[in-house]
């Protein structure tokens, strides 16, 4: 998933103009809450998470999953 740091948001600001957000969302992507200066918490749409992770699927076929989906990168850091 890529965000963008456009996308960034402080807790503060995050908690004050939540329909902002919400709209930044909708807009631009995910948005990546900062609490201290520290990613914290990620805002997405809830079908992209309804896409990504089918809550029928056990843990095995969502690593299988995820290992297909990063294979160059894990045998890149297997090396």
């Amino acid at each position: 998933m890529k965000v963008s740091t456009q996308n960034m948001v402080s807790i503060t600001e995050a908690n004050q103009n939540f329909s902002r957000i919400a709209r930044m969302v909708d807009e631009q992507g995910p948005v990546v809450v900062l609490k201290n200066n520290k990613p914290k918490y990620l805002i997405i749409e809830f079908s992209y998470f309804e896409n990504e992770y089918a809550p029928d699927e056990d843990v095995l076929n969502i690593s299988k999953a995820l290992i297909k989906k990063n294979r160059a990168a894990y045998e890149v850091l297997a090396k």
